[in-house]
């Protein structure tokens, strides 16, 4: 087993407790289970533990309509039956139209891979269910050639939930859990700091205020996330926005400016507008 561990990236800022959460999963050989806010950087953990350990990326993004099935290979029968009318001789070896999937392509890897399955709540329930015997032993077997595929190496496994349906018990005893915070505004200024390294002071200060009173509205449907902060700056920037507009004591004024990076839908809209409202007859 690889001694690699993984201690964050200069474009990835990571907690102790996330990077204790990836090195124990690589110690016990399972697959790293990250839950967490949409937003929260965890399809992109997957890609910085490949870059940290120098190690190759195979990524299958989870669709409602994918099955386990096409992790492994798939079987494309209507391009045999096309090229047999057509009288091309590849159709007497079936192994020319058995399609690889991301499994198998990241069990060949010469050296250690790093496999992201993302999103995988997105899926059909039975979906985890039907990948344990190959996740457990890292092998499965082609019926078409009549042959077993094994990982030449055991890949670092990292699988993304949103939270959008329960995973089976069977599949979360082979994982190792571990759930991003929301980051808190120590962290959160750090992170904006990778991507800005020269923002002004008063502007993050104002803007990181502006967006956790944001997020602590009571009644808000969707809170905003850290990439939609990373939007939101990057916008303050291009339009030349100062911190004082941002720190505004008029009770009107409760919208940010370009708040449309923030909130993502007309009901939130609608309940700042409320406010604002409520603070002009209150006025």
């Amino acid at each position: 087993m690889t001694s690699a561990r993984f201690e964050g990236t200069d474009t990835y800022v990571a907690t102790p407790d996330l990077m204790m959460a990836v090195n124990a999963a690589i110690t016990l050989a399972r697959p790293l289970l990250i839950k967490g806010e949409p937003g929260t950087g965890k399809t992109q953990l997957a890609q910085e533990i490949a870059r940290a350990l120098g190690r190759p990326l195979h990524e299958w993004h989870i669709k409602s309509t994918t099955k386990a099935q096409q992790g492994l290979y798939e079987y494309d029968a209507v391009s045999r039956l096309r090229d047999s009318q057509l009288g091309d001789p590849r159709v007497h070896d079936i192994a020319n139209y058995i399609v690889k999937g991301k499994l198998w392509e990241a069990f060949e890897s010469d050296i250690q891979p790093v496999l992201l399955i993302d999103e995988i709540d997105k899926a059909d329930i039975e979906f985890p269910n039907d990948l344990l015997r190959e996740l457990d032993r890292m092998e499965f077997y082609v019926y078409e050639t009549r042959q077993l595929v094994r990982a030449r190496h055991r890949p670092i496994i990292v699988i993304t939930s949103n939270n959008e349906k329960e995973l089976p018990d069977a599949f979360l005893r082979r994982c190792f859990f571990h759930y991003i915070r929301f980051p808190d505004e120590q962290t959160m200024a750090r992170i904006v700091e990778v991507h800005y390294p020269n923002l002004r002071k008063d502007l993050l200060a104002e803007a990181l205020r502006t967006f956790f009173q944001l997020r602590e509205a009571p009644g808000l449907r969707k809170k905003p996330s850290t990439s939609e902060l990373i939007d939101w700056i990057k916008l303050l920037l291009a339009e030349q926005i100062p911190a004082e507009a941002l720190r505004s004591n008029d009770p009107r004024k409760v919208l940010p400016p370009l708040y449309g990076a923030l909130l993502k839908n007309e009901q939130d809209v609608h309940l700042f507008e409320q406010i604002a409202f409520l603070h002009r007859r209150s006025g």
